[in-house]
This record gives C-alpha cells, sequence and structure tokens, in this order.
C-alpha cells in the first residue's frame, strides 16, 4: 500500500452515486491503520469566513478510503488529529 501524501486529490462517490473531489488535508498512522482528514475541493478553493467541513476516512490495505464504523474509533481518531494540529 502507497502512503497517501497531504495535498492529495481524489474523486469519491456518495451515497448518491454523486461524484466529489476531496482534498487530503492529514495524514496518521495510528495503531498500525492509515487514516486520513479530508474536505471538499469545493469547499476549500471558496474564499469564505465559514469554517470547512472536515472528514475523518480509513485507508484500507487496498489503499481505498472506508468509513470509520464506531463512535470510539471517529473519537480516536478525532483526538489524534487534534493533538497533531495543535502542535503545527
Amino acid at each position: 500500500m502507497e502512503n497517501i501524501e497531504v495535498g492529495e486529490i481524489f474523486t469519491i462517490t456518495d451515497e448518491n452515486d454523486q461524484e466529489e473531489n476531496i482534498e487530503v488535508l492529514a495524514a496518521l498512522n495510528i495503531e498500525g491503520t492509515q487514516y486520513v482528514a479530508v474536505s471538499f475541493v469545493e469547499d476549500l478553493q471558496e474564499e469564505t469566513e465559514e469554517d470547512i467541513d472536515i472528514f475523518f476516512l480509513k485507508v484500507d490495505q487496498d489503499g481505498d478510503f472506508t468509513a470509520i464504523e464506531s463512535d470510539e474509533e471517529f473519537d480516536k481518531v478525532s483526538s489524534a488529529f487534534d493533538e497533531v494540529m495543535e502542535e503545527d
């Protein structure tokens, strides 16, 4: 599996079969699993004072993005990304 780099842009398909471009904002390896923080490219390109939506996704063995399944896993990943962002 190749590492996913910050700044890479991917196309994902949502639950309505609509394609959306997402950009990787941060990547972390937590307990042997790679996670990424992403946002929609369209939101990142808009010049606005509003907060942007950031999503956390898990990267599976094939390099595909998958949803985080449990609240416990989401909380662990969110906390780890918060720590990294505070350091920067």
